[in-house]
């Protein structure tokens, strides 16, 4: 890699920083209860007007199934037998949950540490300032073929672009898709992720009685909703923490980048004396094995509770599903341990919300040499290879479409990141390494021939 990619990137990061407060500034959570949808709609138009400032002269709005836009474009190369490469990144982000759970605003990007703080500086807003960077870095130099998908909807999980690509399957054709949705193992230490997790959300409810009833006059023989619900739950996981889902394997095991430990706690802010959950490695537990959480309870709150019997109950679940398991067998098993869980024959009513299916990149491709290579190039440290307990299920729309095409995820989300927590931000070192891996990989791949 020549060293001008480097100097131009560097001398590019003030005005990024002014880019991306831009950008957190649009609330653009794909979610009209919570946020006017003007937001999504403004922050849509900032990202394609900054790609057609770069080449890319048919950028558009792309409205998709689920009603929200993606930014679509392409640009040409001067050899028409170019490669293609296409580029993702999402600008919707999650939610700021509690405010005052914040350090600072949550859409305004803040200076704390040495990190940028806001909601989506890293998820993924971070991601669409690092390939803005790395374009600019060539100055129109740009050896391959490109296109480009910010997608609005990516954080609600309503499939939206995935029911575009089956549908406009020729729009988004190319021979390396580079996913930046996922991150580094630490800051500056280089990472592509090869590992996905599937999921399955669930809304599952208890009900017991026609109404609350007083719990003096009916307490003891009367089930208790909320009770009945809290043994549900209690029975999908052991003494040690491990998932236990009747009928769905628990004992997978990592080969690849191990997660230390101690580490791990301090990335997650577990608490002092707070055991690990799990009979596995961290690795184990995170990339090769089934997680279940529980998202939500609905039922009286504390505060404004009564001495009343609680006659019905939900919970909100979501199940992390490893590569190797079909995501329905694991969705099916679910509903069937909530069903012959729940005691005392309580009625059980299972909603499904949504299912995704796991994900494996393959590894062995001339783009993932060449992706290492730029990698190493930018950070000076051999690049490695990680699990994400997270889910992209666009990851598989675009396998099952483009099977010829060589995915590699990768991007600035490392885990001081807490992204979709308070307090997210992104260490600028990790846009500008990136940037820089990204342009020497567009550089050298477009050159290989």
């Amino acid at each position: 890699m020549s060293d001008d990619i480097r100097t131009r990137v560097r001398a590019m990061m003030p005005a990024a920083r002014g880019e991306l407060a831009e950008l957190v500034a649009l609330r653009s959570v794909a979610d009209p209860r919570q946020f006017p949808p003007e937001e999504c709609a403004k922050a849509a138009e900032w990202v394609r007007e900054r790609f057609a400032e770069l080449g890319f002269g048919d950028a558009r709005l792309e409205r998709t199934p689920d009603g929200s836009d993606a930014v679509i474009g392409s640009r040409r190369a001067t050899d028409p037998d170019a490669p293609t490469v296409l580029l993702y990144a999402h600008y919707d982000v999650q939610p700021p949950l509690e405010e005052s759970a914040w350090r600072t605003p949550p859409f305004v990007l803040t200076d704390i540490d040495g990190r940028w703080a806001g909601r989506g500086a890293a998820d993924c807003k971070g991601n669409i300032l690092m390939h803005l960077l790395a374009l600019r870095a060539l100055q129109g130099e740009i050896p391959v073929h490109l296109k480009l998908v910010v997608e609005g909807s990516e954080e609600q999980g309503t499939g939206g672009l995935e029911r575009y690509v089956a549908a406009n399957p020729d729009v988004l054709a190319a021979d390396v898709i580079l996913v930046c949705d996922t991150g580094n193992a630490a800051v500056g230490r280089p990472a592509a992720t090869v590992s996905l997790r599937g999921f399955a959300n669930v809304v599952v409810r208890v009900e017991t009685l026609a109404s609350e009833i007083h719990s003096g006059m009916f307490g003891g023989p009367a089930p208790d909703a909320l009770a009945a619900l809290v043994e549900v739950l209690a029975s999908l996981r052991d003494d040690a923490g491990s998932t236990t889902i009747d009928g769905l394997p628990h004992d997978g095991t990592w080969t690849g980048e191990p997660y230390d430990a101690g580490q791990f706690r301090t990335d997650a802010g577990v608490l002092d004396g707070v055991r690990l959950l799990g009979d596995g490695t961290v690795a184990d537990e995170l990339w090769a094995r089934p997680a279940l959480t529980v998202l939500g309870i609905d039922c009286p709150p504390v505060v404004g509770s009564s001495a009343s019997i609680v006659p019905r109950a939900a919970a909100r679940l979501n199940l992390r599903i490893p590569p190797g398991v079909r995501s329905e067998d694991a969705h099916d098993a679910l509903v069937a341990h909530l069903r012959d869980h729940a005691p005392w024959g309580v009625r059980v009513d299972v909603e499904t919300e949504a299912v995704g299916e796991p994900f494996r990149a393959a590894t062995d491709g001339p783009a993932y040499r060449r992706f290492a290579d730029a990698m190493h190039a930018a950070y000076g440290i051999d690049m490695t290879l990680l699990g994400q307990g997270g889910s992209i299920p666009l990851c598989n729309v675009f396998a099952d479409t483009y099977p010829g095409a060589e995915i590699i995820l990768m991007g600035v989300e490392e885990p001081l990141a807490l992204i979709h927590a308070p307090n997210e931000s992104v260490d600028p070192s990790e846009i500008q390494n990136l940037a820089i891996a990204e342009a020497a990989f567009l550089r050298s791949f477009g050159t290989a021939r």
